[in-house]
Parts: structure tokens; sequence; C-alpha cells
């Protein structure tokens, strides 16, 4: 009896110096594109400068005229600022390793950056929720409008999305850290994102991936479900309007909106709406590059182009500071 003990003590140490505990990860990225990742590097700066300078330009509008102080504004604001700071998350560190042969990332700074994308993701799914029931209550209740959707409401919506998205971001990161990694650190993607990492660990991840599968839920199909009703209503109330004119004016309102959505919540849910036994690295990654490049860049050209109110008001600040600059 204590000869297989301690045989079993010997098998123990010899599997704890056989394994190696991961404290950084290897993000391979492009890197198998070669020389062409340097076009990309060009390509993506400028979808980045772009994507900064347009949702900047959303927020100052916003916050500059006073017409766009309603509900569906403050929200459109909030969702330029989280997709700001989410392609902050994701792009330079991207654009780095671009032009960089060492592309490692520490495990902590690994774990931060995938709670700060989960975090601004899915905040960003509920606040597309939360404009879509702003749509329904200003068109299906336009008299009870002020009331459904005061600034306290308001306030209280947003805090929830903020809220709620960090706190199952958190939740997750925390699972996912919590598993074994020990030895293989390559990730097949270019960032810290849930389901690359979770696959490098070395134990059994089904209840980890079942977990993921339904925050994603929540986060994404609920949302979409509360989406999908108030577009019913609301293309229900838009055939009751008489004239032509005032179905188009209404639903004006609401298609920047459901554009930006349908972008959205489709990457959304091809890349975590899946198990990772069904993970094509190369296609994911490319419907990745859609939902944290494309989607961001999306939000204030579809706003800024399509929304009468924007354009009045983008023209209006540039010509007071066209004026300020010649009168000094």
């Amino acid at each position: 009896m204590n000869q297989w003990l301690r045989g079993c003590q010997k098998l123990e140490k010899v599997m704890a110096e056989n394994l190696t505990v991961v404290t950084e990860f290897l993000l391979l990225g492009f890197s198998s594109l070669g020389e062409i990742q340097l076009a990309l590097f060009v390509v993506f700066l400028l979808l980045y400068i772009v994507i900064l300078s347009g949702n900047v330009t959303i927020i100052s509008v916003i916050h500059q005229d006073q017409n766009l102080h309603t509900p569906m504004y403050f929200f459109l604001g909030i969702l330029s600022t989280s997709e700001t700071f989410y392609t902050f998350v994701i792009l330079p560190r991207m654009l780095i390793n671009l032009l960089s042969v060492a592309r490692t990332i520490s495990f902590i700074c690994c774990a931060i950056q995938m709670f700060f994308f989960l975090g601004f993701a899915m905040n960003n799914c509920l606040v597309l929720g939360v404009m879509g029931y702003d749509r329904y209550a200003a068109i299906c209740h336009p008299l009870r409008y002020p009331t459904l959707m005061n600034w306290q409401v308001c306030g209280k919506l947003a805090a929830a999305c903020g809220i709620g998205g960090f706190s199952a971001s958190l939740i997750l990161v925390n699972l996912v850290f919590s598993l074994p990694f020990c030895g293989a650190n390559k990730v097949n993607h270019y960032f810290c994102d849930i389901t690359p990492v979770i696959r490098l660990a070395c134990t059994n991840t089904d209840v980890y991936e079942f977990v993921v599968c339904i925050c994603g839920v929540l986060a994404v199909v609920v949302p979409f479900l509360c989406l999908c009703v108030s577009y019913l209503c609301i293309l229900r109330t838009i055939l009751k309007i008489p004239s032509a004119e005032g179905r188009q004016k209404a639903f004006s309102t609401c298609a920047s909106h459901l554009t930006v959505v349908i972008v959205h919540y489709g990457c959304a849910s091809y890349i975590y709406l899946r198990p990772t036994a069904k993970y094509a690295s190369g296609k994911v990654r490319l419907v990745t590059v859609m939902y944290t490049v494309v989607t961001p860049l999306l939000s204030p050209m579809v706003y800024s182009l399509r929304n009468k109110d924007v354009h009045v008001a983008l023209r209006q600040v540039l010509g007071k500071k066209g004026s300020l600059k010649l009168n000094n």
C-alpha cells in the first residue's frame, strides 16, 4: 500500500514537471499572410482613423447641437462612445502586431483585453436594443413618449446596459482564466477573443462553453428578439398612417438603426452562438473583422449620411467653425 502511494506521488510529481504553466499567449493574427501584412496595416490604420474621427464627430455634434438633445441621440452618443473605446481595445495592438515579429501578450493583459472587449461588445448589443425600444415608444406611443423616455428613464437604461454588459464580461473572463493553460499558447486570432483562448485549455471545457453560450444568448438573442417585437409593432403602426409621406418619414427615423442592427447582430450571432467544435478560424476571423472594424465604421457613416437631423446639425457645426476661423 505504501509503495503504491509512493508510486502515485512520483507520477504526480513527473506530471507536474511536464506541465508548463502558460504566462503569455502568442497572437498569430494575420502572420500566415506574409508580406500582405504591410498592406493590411495601411488599410486598418486608415479605417481606424476614420472610425475615431467619425465617432468623435457624432459625439461632438450631438453635444453641441441643442436640437439633438433627445433620447434617440442620447443613446446614439453612448453607442458612438462605446464603439470608440471598443475599437481602442482591439485595433492599436493589432496594428502593432502587423509590423512586429514578437506578437506575445501577457496572461494578465490578455484577460484585461478580453474583459473590455466583451464588456463594450455586450454594452453595444444592449444599447441597440434600447434604441429599438426608443423608436417603438416614439412611433407607437407618441403622446406618452415624453413620459416613457424621460431623462431619468434614459439614464437608468444607459446605466443598466453598462452594468449588465460588464458584469457578464467579468463572469466570462473569470470562467475562462480559471481554466488550466499548460502548454499550448498560440491564439489563432488577432486579439484575445473568448473562443480561440478557451480552446487552448488543457481540460474539458463543455460546461464553460455552455455558460458562454448562455451569456451569448442573453446578450445577443434576447435584445434581438425585443428589437424584432418592437419593429413589428412599428411596422404595424406605420402601415396605418394614411399618407405615403408620413409613412416614409416614420420609417426614415428607423432605417439607420435597422441597418446597424442587422450587421451588428448578424456578425455577433455567427461568432458567438456556435460551439467551439465548429470554430473555423479563417471564416470566423473574417466575420470578426466585420464585427470589430466595419460595424464601428458603419454606425457614424449610416447615421451621418442617412439621418437628416445629424446631417443638418453637422453642417451647422462645421459652418460655425468656419465662420469663427474667418472672424479670427
